[in-house]
């Protein structure tokens, strides 16, 4: 983990038992910033910040976010938002750093990584994972992240294809109550850690298909509002066709409207089925970790994230 400054700011953990005590700020340009952590009246705060750098969050998704995670909010002395940084711990080992986002005009000043410091020593002894920007990659690289892949964002107006030809033995049917155990076991394996908080808080939100072969639940996804439009992610499949199998209901059943996924897979088959029903390549970001790649590499594996906050 990437050590402090001896001049960096020492906090409490974030979270319910956090205190926003009277700590040193930060020189930024000429005035002086402070840290404190996120509660739930800043949501107008964090959708400053989204919007100042384009990205597509709207109000209930950076609710939802805020319910899943913790982390802290970078303010300037008449209290307007610099900076923030959070964390969506996954088990007892593993966190998933995310919502990193800086003012553009303050990107060369320090607030991000003073923000990731403090992330950082909240996780200190947990495996951490981030989806990078190219703004943000080399902070990344210089606090110890590795990289790992490229993640796709494809996305674009849904427009009619042909169903795939079905994985052989394979049924893909929507999900109910009784496949919710296996649904997580699955995922545990895939993803590489224990998201089941995150996936039942999900759940709430989305729709659900479940890939059934021999009366096991092999693959899954899920579908739900977010940003422009709606989301196909989480996804777990054991390979190709299965992965095109659980995407084409949901892009046949919203035809003509804004639907968007985010894959680790490279460039092949499962991308141009994609992009054959409209969702094209829009934007890439790396995703970087610091401990081992826990992510399963074969049989059942992830297709689609649930954000590159959530991974």
């Amino acid at each position: 983990m990437a050590p402090h400054k001896a001049d960096s700011p020492q906090i409490e953990p974030s979270g319910s038992e956090a205190q926003n005590t009277s700590e040193p700020g930060l020189k930024v340009d000429t005035f002086e910033a402070r840290s404190r952590p996120i509660t739930a009246a800043d949501q107008g705060l964090l959708h400053e910040l989204t919007v100042g750098v384009f990205w597509p969050h709207r109000a209930r998704d950076l609710q939802q976010l805020m319910q899943m995670g913790e982390g802290y909010l970078a303010l300037d002395e008449i209290g307007r938002p610099l900076s923030s940084a959070m964390r969506f711990d996954m088990g007892a080992d593993f966190s998933m750093l995310g919502m990193m986002i800086t003012a553009p005009r303050l990107q060369s000043l320090g607030t991000g990584r003073w923000l990731l410091d403090q992330i950082m020593q909240d996780c200190e002894g947990r495996d951490m994972r981030l989806s990078a920007t190219r703004a943000g990659y080399r902070l990344y690289k210089k606090a110890g992240f590795i990289p790992v892949g490229t993640i796709r964002q494809q996305q674009g107006i849904a427009r009619p294809i042909y169903a795939p030809d079905p994985e052989p033995g394979t049924v893909v049917r929507t999900a109910t109550e009784a496949d919710w155990d296996d649904l997580l076991g699955l995922d545990h394996i895939a993803y590489g850690a224990d998201r089941g908080r995150v996936l039942a808080m999900l759940k709430e939100k989305s729709t659900c298909l479940v890939a059934e072969r021999d009366g096991q639940i092999c693959g899954f996804s899920m579908l739900r509002n977010f940003g422009k439009g709606q989301v196909i992610g989480p996804m777990v499949a054991e390979n190709d066709r299965m992965a095109m199998q659980l995407t084409a209901p949901f892009v046949l059943a919203n035809e003509g409207k804004f639907l968007r996924l985010d894959t680790p897979m490279e460039e092949g088959q499962f991308t141009a089925f994609l992009a054959a029903a409209g969702l094209g390549l829009f934007d890439t970001v790396t995703e970087m970790r610091i401990g081992p790649q826990r992510r399963a590499t074969d049989g059942a594996v992830l297709f689609g994230l649930a954000a590159h906050s959530l991974g």
